[in-house]
């Protein structure tokens, strides 16, 4: 199930991977106010995506945009990535839930590696601020970019982690 919280705690619960070193290496160089990184994210233009390549098959989609009534969100997953979204600036509200409780309404996977859910009301609801993240795993279906009030600015990052890449081979005996 999906894990929250700082930087810190969620390195501290997320399984060791090289993978996951450069995702949460990169996600510390962001949440560092005079970074390059930060400098990068607070430029973004509103509304606007741009992708950045960080190696081991990590990659990252920095944004800017306005976060939305909750009536304008729509339940999502991966199937070969695993989401770790970071709060830059802003504060959102992200739904999450289990998809096998959710049905298909719309296949992007093989152009987009994107599922899209049908309207449900279950779930639970995560509120993010500044410097803290979430890791969504393909079966966490998630409603990220809500607006936790009025409708407001958000500047984040949201690192996708090859699934392939993040499990772990036990030595032979």
């Amino acid at each position: 199930m999906a894990l929250f919280g700082t930087l810190r705690t969620v390195r501290t619960q997320l399984a060791p991977s090289p993978a996951f070193n450069v995702a949460l290496d990169y996600v510390a160089r962001c949440l560092q106010h005079d970074s390059p990184e930060a400098a990068r994210i607070a430029a973004v233009p509103v509304g606007e995506t741009v992708r950045i390549e960080l190696g081991a098959g990590v990659f990252a989609l920095e944004q800017a945009y306005l976060s939305k009534p909750a009536s304008e969100g729509r339940w999502e997953s991966h199937e070969r990535h695993i989401d770790v979204q970071v709060m830059v600036t802003g504060r959102e509200l992200m739904g999450v839930i289990d998809t096998s409780r959710l049905v298909l309404a719309e296949d992007l996977r093989e152009a987009r590696d994107l599922l899209f859910f049908a309207a449900h009301e279950g779930g639970s609801t995560l509120r993010l601020g500044a410097g803290e993240l979430a890791v969504f795993f393909p079966d966490d279906g998630h409603k990220p970019s809500l607006a936790d009030g009025e409708p407001a600015l958000v500047r984040k990052t949201v690192v996708k982690v090859p699934v392939a890449v993040t499990t772990a081979t036990a030595p032979a005996e």
